[in-house]
């Protein structure tokens, strides 16, 4: 997972609620809420990839990263809680 957090095309995207992306956030990151996640599929079919998605524990990113697969969108990973994937980025 370091590879694919520190490739240099990935981007990472937290799906926690606004507050709580406020509260810290992996540096360069996107904040979608899950609640926004099926409203914005083109937009993450348009980003760059890997796709990383993060969260609190892994949870939400994991329900996004499975929406996210069944619609088409590929080369997308579940980074799991954010300040994991904040810990390996380099």
């Amino acid at each position: 997972m370091n590879e694919i957090i520190n490739d240099p095309n990935a981007t990472i995207v937290d799906v926690r609620t606004p507050g709580e992306f406020a509260g810290g956030n992996v540096t360069g990151s996107i904040n979608i809420p899950l609640n926004e996640v099926p409203h914005r599929l083109d937009e993450f079919k348009s980003m760059s990839k890997p796709l990383v998605v993060c969260c609190l524990s892994g949870g939400r990113s994991g329900q996004a990263v499975e929406f996210l697969k069944a619609n088409g969108v590929d080369n997308i990973y579940n980074g799991g809680g954010w300040s994991q994937v904040a810990i390996h980025k380099m």
